[in-house]
């Protein structure tokens, strides 16, 4: 028998950093159980060029810093502070589970193993299992986030075509006679990055593209008071938008004027949002990419030709197929996060999935009311559409109220390292009075937003 006190279901990221705030802040024993060898969750699994889409500094458990806080000096990211690689999120965790956790004599490890309903541990090596007394269950598992090389393409393929998930990138034999890239997400705009960075001419890529994205600036999502106006400025002028927008199409429109969203290409409206982020160099890049198809999804790919939705292109046996096509963020229904026995770790906070699980593990360890609990920690689901931009924007306007009323919240989410407006906004002395004309902005046009944002929300939802 294995008792404990919280029984944690995934050793991914968001696992992870909810065990750690449990480790740091309580006296409380956990078990975590997962179905991988090693801590990480998706991260062992992605393709190994791989890195962070936001500065390391907002991402891993909060008790212990990823990264050296440091800016890149070359490449895409050159003037931003650093992503780390996949292999660095990787050992990281590794880091976290064996010096922090495990010495703390109050967590138990269980890897390769699944977590059966009714309270049981089964080894998915030897078959051994243990029951499991815990008080409270936290499914770590929700979000159920995948890479390519985590399942199969969703579409038909002929005998003899070349298809391969970025994994196989890195360890190709020869050079094929193009390459053919599925998918519009960060996966797919990764690998278009990296075919060019290795001297793939952008002219032998054909990237096929069932939606386009609005995509984030990187430069408006950095830490410390030198990008205070790019990351804290940036927050109060899509507040701003939001309050003042006339229409959805307006509100698009201020968004992109004020640099908040960008495109790859001016002449064609995007329809999705992900949260997928670039820098400027990086989306320069991209663009160099023209032959780009616009004909809905991959329904089949036959040894000459690729089907889609809306039409279909040539191709040919010596092509190379990167299939980009899994849900890596994936819109679930939200839930309560604080059901009786259950804990269910969902996004609280935009597309910022470890602090999100900090967050509910600081509120767990330090509220006992149910109610007041899920008020703190309403999940916000991943975006898909672009109106989804005004969908999560308006939670994440008053999950952020809420939090800041709360008097010991709002200390300790000024002293997390993963709350990226307070990384940003942790001036060197007090405010200049420029500054606080930015964080006025935010409180002027909070409340205006939130009602807009609702109000244009009721015309698409009829």
């Amino acid at each position: 028998m294995i008792e404990a006190d919280y029984l944690v279901v995934g050793a991914g990221a968001m696992g992870m950093a909810f065990a750690d705030v449990l480790v740091t802040d309580t006296d409380a024993n956990i078990a975590i159980v997962d179905r991988y060898g090693s801590p990480g969750g998706h991260w062992t699994r992605a393709y190994p060029f791989v890195r962070l889409h936001q500065p390391s500094a907002f991402y891993g458990v909060n008790s212990r810093p990823l990264g050296s806080d440091v800016k890149d000096a070359a490449g895409g990211n050159a003037g931003l502070y650093e992503l780390a690689s996949g292999a660095e999120v990787v050992a990281y965790f590794d880091q976290v589970m064996n010096q922090q956790f495990l010495p703390s004599g109050r967590v138990q490890y269980f890897p390769m193993c699944e977590y059966a309903e009714g309270g049981s541990i089964v080894s998915l090596v030897s078959k051994e299992t243990h029951q499991v007394a815990a008080k409270k269950v936290v499914d770590a598992t929700y979000s159920q986030t995948s890479v390519p090389s985590m399942r199969p393409p969703a579409y038909d393929l002929a005998d003899g075509v070349r298809c391969v998930p970025p994994n196989a990138l890195a360890a190709l034999d020869g050079s094929p006679a193009g390459y053919v890239v599925v998918g519009a997400g960060k996966t797919a705009m990764d690998v278009c990055l990296w075919l060019i960075a290795t001297g793939v001419d952008p002219d032998d890529i054909t990237w096929i593209m069932p939606r386009d994205s609005w995509l984030l600036d990187r430069a408006n999502i950095q830490p410390g008071p030198d990008f205070f106006y790019s990351t804290v400025g940036g927050f109060a002028t899509q507040i701003e938008c939001a309050a003042l927008a006339e229409s959805i199409e307006d509100l698009f429109e201020r968004l992109e004027s004020t640099g908040q969203l960008l495109r790859l290409d001016k002449n064609v409206k995007p329809t999705m949002y992900r949260c997928a982020t670039v820098s400027r160099a990086e989306l320069d890049e991209l663009r160099k990419i023209q032959n780009v198809v616009r004909m809905g999804h991959v329904r089949s790919i036959g040894e000459n030709e690729v089907l889609l939705n809306s039409g279909s292109i040539s191709t040919t046996p010596e092509t190379l197929h990167i299939d980009c096509t899994a849900d890596g963020l994936e819109r679930r229904p939200p839930v309560d996060v604080f059901h009786g026995e259950h804990i269910t770790l969902q996004p609280i906070r935009t597309c910022q999935p470890t602090f999100s699980a900090a967050v509910i593990g600081h509120v767990e360890a330090s509220y006992t009311d149910e109610k007041e609990k899920n008020e703190l920690c309403a999940p916000i689901p991943y975006p898909n559409s672009d109106i989804d931009w005004l969908r999560i924007t308006r939670t994440d306007a008053i999950n952020t109220a809420r939090r800041n009323s709360d008097s010991e919240l709002g200390v300790w989410l000024r002293g997390s390292r993963l709350d990226a407006y307070s990384a940003a906004g942790s001036l060197e002395g007090p405010p200049d009075e420029e500054q606080l004309k930015v964080f006025a902005k935010i409180g002027e046009h909070t409340g205006g937003a939130i009602r807009n944002l609702e109000k244009l929300l009721a015309e698409v939802d009829g």
